[in-house]
């Protein structure tokens, strides 16, 4: 079996997020005209046109006005790295719903949203020892 995980995400619109995705510093690229692969890591995202996300999984797409369906982590180097990375979401037309602090004494990081509202959260690899 293969040990390959892939994220099927619905968008509204492929090419506006491959742009956002590829203007805060991922690579991005369009994979025929409905759809996208984001790669991070050894991690797959692939957008997908709400609707061909519902035929496929015969289900309506999460409404992220009101809820979240999951909230993707992502490792940073250290707190400048966390800051300025927020600074890119930001002019790229994300939102953020967590500015950069840090949380319960140990870890420093922050939430945003892509243009489609799916979550993340950003924080640095290294975390404070307690002691």
């Amino acid at each position: 079996m293969s040990q390959e995980i892939w994220i099927n995400l619905p968008v509204k619109d492929v090419e506006k997020s491959t742009a956002f995705f590829n203007e805060i510093g991922f690579h991005a690229d369009n994979v025929g005209s409905e759809r996208a692969k984001l790669v991070v890591g050894q991690t797959t995202i692939l957008l997908f046109p709400n609707a061909a996300f519902e035929k496929f999984t015969g289900a309506a797409t999460a409404d992220t006005s009101h809820s979240a369906e999951v909230i993707f982590s992502i490792g940073a180097g250290s707190r400048e790295e966390v800051d300025a990375f927020i600074q890119k979401v930001e002019a790229a037309g994300g939102s953020i719903f967590g500015k950069p602090s840090e949380t319960d004494g140990w870890m420093y990081g922050a939430g945003f949203a892509d243009l489609d509202g799916h979550r993340r959260f950003l924080h640095p690899y290294e975390q404070k020892k307690n002691g």
